[in-house]
């Protein structure tokens, strides 16, 4: 079992001897994460509890806390109501993001430890480690990975896993 992920400035995530391509936000990366700018936030976070789709897959075998989607849950991101970046059932009367998606990219959603304890608001929410797009496109602020390995990593995964995220690396003028 692992207890910690790297995203490396490479856009790499490693896992033990493991490498794996991954997708970031259309934004690069932030150590000041802001509601809606589209970057995946630096730091260092805990891989809180995997959630999948049942109707499209077994759950996801590792060490982690795993719970079954239904059409009913959702994701807080309106930072003016109080289950900010906290799950929700659906319909909810702030501005929510669905987790059961008509895409498959949460049909393995990790929640990441971001911006939840405690809560700041506009300090951005729904931070995940999910399924990447077929077609390569970044993620509006989370950690993307091919399904197949987002399976293996989470077979690595202990109850304490953490994931790193690191600056990107600046290229120098000659």
């Amino acid at each position: 079992m692992a207890a910690l992920l790297r995203v490396g400035p490479d856009a790499l995530l490693r896992v033990n001897d493991l490498v794996f391509p991954c997708r970031l936000g259309r934004s690069g990366r932030r150590a000041d994460k802001v509601e809606g700018d589209g970057a995946t936030p630096i730091g260092r976070f805990p891989l809180r509890t995997v959630f999948y789709r049942p109707d499209r897959g077994e759950a996801p075998a590792g060490g982690l806390p795993v719970r079954a989607l239904d059409p009913s849950m959702g994701w807080c991101d309106d930072p003016a109501d109080p289950a900010y970046n906290q799950p929700v059932t659906l319909p909810y009367r702030a501005s929510a993001e669905t987790l059961w998606r008509d895409d498959d990219l949460y049909d393995i959603v990790v929640v990441l430890g971001h911006n939840d304890d405690p809560v700041v608001v506009g300090a951005g929410s729904a931070i995940f480690l999910h399924v990447a797009a077929a077609d390569g496109r970044p993620t509006a602020g989370c950690v993307a990975l091919a399904v197949a390995d987002l399976r293996r990593v989470l077979a690595l995964c202990d109850e304490n896993a953490e994931i790193e995220i690191s600056a990107e690396s600046k290229s120098r003028a000659i």
